[in-house]
């Protein structure tokens, strides 16, 4: 019976990172501090902050924020499509999260990047690949807000 429990928790897609959350509305968590830190994770042994062990509160995090930064690469690991955009993207809760840009001309804005600062984005997942059984691993990254 537990056999049979383990396997069907390890079907269907998979979250790249373990702060991606999928289902009917995917998002990121985080871990909360008593003094009020937010951190991108959910395995936080200590707050940077304030120096406390927790015990820490996982949060659900806003699937929009603004450009911060952002870099158009042109050289990457082979099998990866270049050019592309990786940004930080700053969340309302002061998180900063690592991400690629989607939905952008990388050539355009080199040319003129100037409107992709401050640019309000939202979350998407997408597959990127197939693991070992065949289950999709999906990535999050975020793209222009359309309105």
């Amino acid at each position: 019976m537990a056999e049979q429990a383990q396997a069907t928790a390890e079907t269907g897609p998979r979250p790249i990172v373990p702060f991606l959350k999928l289902g009917a509305e995917p998002h990121l968590v985080g871990s909360k501090c008593s003094c009020g830190a937010i951190f991108l994770d959910t395995k936080r042994l200590a707050c940077s902050k304030c120096g406390s062990t927790g015990p820490f509160q996982t949060i659900k995090l806003s699937t929009r924020g603004k450009v911060y930064v952002f870099s158009v690469v042109h050289q990457s690991f082979p099998g990866i499509k270049t050019p592309y955009i990786t940004a930080i993207v700053d969340l309302p809760e002061g998180v900063s999260v690592r991400t690629n840009l989607l939905d952008l001309d990388p050539l355009a804005l080199e040319k003129d990047p100037k409107p992709l600062f401050d640019m309000p984005v939202e979350m998407v997942t997408h597959v990127v690949a197939k693991d070992r059984e065949g289950n999709d691993v999906v990535a999050f990254a975020f793209r222009p807000i359309k309105h």
